[in-house]
This record gives structure tokens, sequence and C-alpha cells, in this order.
């Protein structure tokens, strides 16, 4: 491809408008703050605790999604089945229905209209502004993103290193916690810490399980309409320096191993 073709700056084009495009608005958020005004902002206990809450209850969901979304991912991607695709298309339903439907959609099956939000009250779980109802929103939404990674992790494993162990002698979960784990690792971290992520982000099904207690998002949101941009920005900077880690933490994951010679 020469250096004046058209395609060439076309191509350029379009990718600095992009990067422009989301470059830009987030430039304009965290460089209008103040140090002061952030360190004055984290210094609130209502927002340290809302972030903090916001990480926690993440994590948790991250944590759920890794406990529940293994044996499902590997199942997936080891066998195939009737109905496979159908599964699959259920698992991403979460990423593409509209937030607001999630949280009426739990709320519905699990609020106190219906028998297993009653049966869950009597053992003193309540969904309804409960930090409880926050996990249940954040592994909803987050649960794809893990079960995804995790399942091209296991695809990336050759069959014939399990059919080894299990020729060898080793069963079944000795040969997967032994052989397939170890070799998936980098695949389930970046899914749970992308699980982590999404949840970290989630607002539209949080604010209608749970408007209280706040997670940042929901407290960011409770700002800007109270007081407008100069009280949400510094709360927004935070929540972008969060899922910044998170995100580099994710790349670091992701590095290519390096292969010995």
């Amino acid at each position: 491809m020469s250096l004046g073709s058209p395609f060439l700056y076309l191509t350029g084009f379009c990718s600095f408008t992009i990067l422009l495009f989301i470059v830009l608005p987030l430039y304009r958020m965290v460089s209008q703050p103040t140090i002061a005004s952030l360190v004055e902002t984290i210094r609130d206990p209502k927002v340290f605790s809302s972030i903090w809450l916001s990480i926690y209850t993440a994590m948790a969901a991250a944590l759920i999604s890794f406990v529940f979304g293994t044996p499902l991912a590997y199942l997936l991607a080891r066998h195939d089945f009737p109905g496979k695709k159908l599964v699959e298309s259920i698992i991403d339903l979460p990423i593409m229905i509209p937030h607001p439907v999630v949280g009426i959609a739990i709320l519905s099956l699990l609020g106190r209209g219906h028998y297993l939000g009653q049966l869950m009250a009597k053992v003193g779980l309540h969904i309804m502004g409960s930090v409880t109802g926050i996990i249940v929103v954040l592994t909803f939404v987050g649960l794809p993103f893990y079960i995804n990674s995790a399942k091209a992790g296991f695809e990336s494993v050759p069959v014939r290193l399990e059919n080894v162990s299990r020729s060898l002698g080793a069963g079944r979960a000795a040969t997967f916690f032994r052989v397939t784990a170890p070799l998936t690792w980098r695949h389930m971290l970046g899914g749970f810490i992308m699980c982590a992520a999404r949840a970290v982000s989630e607002f539209g099904a949080v604010v209608i399980v749970a408007y209280h207690p706040m997670i940042a998002p929901v407290l960011m949101y409770e700002r800007f309409t109270a007081y407008g941009l100069k009280y949400s920005q510094p709360v927004g900077v935070w929540l972008i320096l969060v899922c910044l880690l998170l995100f580099t933490l994710l790349r670091l994951v992701s590095l290519p191993r390096k292969v010995e010679r």
C-alpha cells in the first residue's frame, strides 16, 4: 500500500475521528475538576462509601460469575448438544436487552409480589433496596462477559491434552484442575475483570432495584440532577479511574506469554 493511497488516508481519517470521539468527552470531564475538588470529593464519606460499594458489589458479582459460570463455560466449550446455540444466545441476552428491563424482570421474579421473593424474605434476603439486590443485578449484567471469556479459554486448550491426562489415570475433575484450568487462567482472570468492570458501570437496572444504598453511578446521577455538572463530575472522574485501573489489569493479563527456547 503506497503512502499516497486514498484508502490509507480514509482509514487514517476514520481512525483519528473515532479516537477523538472517545477521548475528547473523557478529557473534558477529567480536566475540568481541580485536584483539590477531587480530593475533597473522595474525602466525602458518602462518595467514598458509594465508590467502595460499587467495587465491593462488582467483585462479589464477578466471584459469583466465576463460581457458577465456569462449569457452564466448560460445558459449552467441550460439548455439542441440541439447543446449544439457543443456550449461547440466552447467555448473551443481558448484553442486548435494555437495562431498566433487567431491573423490572428481577423485581418481578424476586420482589415481594412473587413467592420466590417472599421465600427469600423469610430467610432474611431482600432484593428491593439492598446490597443483595445490587449484587443480583450486577451478576446478571456481568455474567456473559465472564462466561464468553472462559469459554474461549477452554476452547483454546487442545482436547488431546485432556485425553492424555485421562489415559494416565486422572479423573475428569483432576484433569480439569491440573491441566485445563492452569492453561486457561488468563482467560478466566480476564473474564473476571471484564465482569467486574461491566458491573461497576451499571446504572439502569440498579436504580430500579436499589436506589438506596447508592452505588457510585446512582450517586453521580443524583448529584447531577440536584446540583449540576460541577458536583457530579468529580464522582465521574473517580469512576473513570477505577475503570481505567481494571482495564489496565486486563491488558496486563492479556499480554502474550513469552515462549522459552
